[in-house]
């Protein structure tokens, strides 16, 4: 048996689940770099805050991607890189920019 689910709840229900995987990957796990999730899923902090970017965009709301990582870091993001972001060797490097190729286009 499916669940009807009208538009509204709809929308609400994938707002709360983007709301706590945003919660997940800044609170819970904020060990897990960027480039890890780039490469092994295909997306990281970063594609998130551009996607609501993009969303906002589409909505008639301008934000530059400097206020869109605000947004969603929740802090600038020089500070988020300079509290939580570890170096990266050159293997997890070309394994990023390899992923961000095939994921985001061009090279990261």
């Amino acid at each position: 048996m499916t669940t009807q689910i009208d538009d509204q709840t709809r929308i609400e229900l994938e707002a709360a689940a983007f709301r706590r995987l945003r919660e997940h990957l800044m609170e819970q796990r904020p060990d897990v770099q960027n480039i890890d999730l780039m490469t092994l899923a295909g997306f990281c902090r970063n594609c998130l805050s551009r996607w609501y970017q993009e969303a906002a965009d589409a909505r008639g709301i301008e934000l530059d991607k400097a206020e869109a990582r605000e947004i969603f870091y929740g802090m600038p993001y020089d500070s988020w890189r300079a509290r939580h972001q570890t170096d990266a060797g050159e293997d997890k490097q070309a394994a990023f920019r390899q992923a961000f190729a095939e994921n985001v286009g061009g090279e990261g």
